[in-house]
């Protein structure tokens, strides 16, 4: 089963993101979509703790110490970006200013509940950061996520083992295998990747899921 790398579904995700756009970019995985924006759209990046119009990741050798994001990596502030209080952060994720937020996660349910702070193990460490803020927030939640865990289990679920970000917050997932989006009548798979057949993403995924690819613009 050939599965995209990370960099191919950041390429895959950045796609999918409109001129003109707020985008929230969470920690880890997502981050990487700023080195793949397109050069013709204008998108605005958020991180929640107080920077908006970042651009992609420094070179080496140009970080500057006083731009990192949420997950504390370098970024880069492109002309007109700007940087502000926490507070003043918090209530732009709030207020329904965002319009897309990319979020990892470990599991995602079939009707879009969200689960990526927290495996519910006794020794875990809390870790919510904005990630509750942001799944009520921003007005469309994308997760990017492996289709299956290390132990071949797979991530989208009928329903959630672990504590809860959000419920029903999910509108798109974006995996190494497919695109699928949570709608009213359960996950439709709006693409699959590397030839793999439809058969073969539904026996490996444990909810019932439909096929219908994404129109395409002329």
């Amino acid at each position: 089963m050939q599965k995209l790398t990370r960099d191919e579904m950041a390429k895959r995700v950045a796609q999918d993101i409109p001129d003109g756009a707020y985008v929230n970019l969470g920690i880890g995985l997502p981050t990487r979509i700023a080195n793949y924006l397109p050069a013709d759209k204008e998108i605005f990046l958020h991180s929640e703790n107080g920077l908006l119009g970042m651009g992609p990741k420094p070179q080496p050798g140009e970080e500057d110490p006083e731009l990192i994001n949420a997950g504390k990596e370098f970024v880069t502030l492109l002309p007109g970006g700007c940087f502000f209080h926490h507070g003043d952060s918090f209530a732009m994720m709030r207020g329904g200013h965002l319009d897309i937020c990319v979020l990892g996660a470990y599991q995602v349910s079939a009707r879009g509940d969200l689960a990526n702070w927290s495996t519910g193990a006794p020794d875990a460490i809390p870790a919510v950061g904005g990630a509750m803020d942001l799944a009520i927030g921003a007005r469309d939640i994308y997760v990017m996520m492996d289709h299956l865990t290390r132990d071949g289990q797979s991530k989208l679920v009928e329903h959630c083992t672990y504590p809860l970000t959000g419920v029903g917050c999910v509108s798109r997932i974006y995996t190494d295998l497919a695109v699928i989006d949570i709608t009213a009548d359960g996950p439709v798979v709006r693409e699959i990747f590397n030839d793999l057949s439809f058969d073969e993403l539904q026996r490996i995924t444990p909810v019932a899921l439909t096929f219908a690819a994404l129109a395409k613009s002329a």
